[in-house]
């Protein structure tokens, strides 16, 4: 049986390890960029334009939502993965395979949270990618369920689930965000207008 490299290492140096990476993984998300702190109160969320130039960090109320409201608005299986931290079956989700531009935005609230540009193949049979495409956007929880300890990943402002993400991925970052497509709503990019 395989076991997660960061659960057999002692806890400490698990922890300094995740820290390094999570360091590494913020200074390539904002690729140098500076962005000023969103006002006090509510979640500072990175905006992105249709042909995704970030538009900054603006401060937006948490999306929240009864379970009844989240039911009316998703698919079940959305519902199953967003609201109750599921996972969609391997190979069986619409952008495993999805090779056009574009941005991923949370299928809750229409947070932007991946670039096409940031997509691999994984051979996972889930959307892979390499990095947000904002550290402000998504946030990490400790998942211990299935008798292993991961890193779950969520959108910031509506708290879905998005999936997890592992350090076996390619360079820059050697992270893999391993995404459900039923969390995801796949924006493309607008054709260029004519000169």
């Amino acid at each position: 049986m395989k076991t997660d490299t960061l659960c057999s290492e002692k806890p400490a140096a698990a922890m300094r390890r995740r820290e390094l990476l999570a360091g590494l993984a913020a200074g390539l998300l904002l690729g140098g960029r500076r962005l000023r702190a969103a006002p006090a109160g509510g979640v500072g969320i990175e905006l992105f334009a249709v042909d995704g130039r970030s538009e900054g960090l603006k401060n937006r109320e948490p999306v929240r939502k009864s379970p009844e409201q989240w039911r009316r608005q998703l698919s079940p299986a959305a519902y199953q993965v967003t609201r109750e931290a599921g996972t969609e079956r391997a190979f069986s989700g619409e952008y495993w395979n999805n090779h056009a531009a574009g941005l991923y935005r949370c299928i809750c609230c229409g947070t932007a949270l991946f670039y096409s540009g940031t997509k691999f193949e994984s051979g996972t049979g889930w959307p892979s990618f390499w990095k947000p495409i904002s550290a402000h956007n998504v946030s990490d929880s400790v998942d211990k369920s299935l008798f292993m300890t991961r890193t779950a990943i969520s959108c910031r402002l509506c708290e879905a689930h998005l999936g997890h993400v592992f350090d076996d991925g390619p360079a820059p970052t050697g992270l893999r965000y391993c995404m459900n497509s039923v969390a995801l709503n796949f924006v493309p990019f607008p054709a260029k207008a004519a000169a």
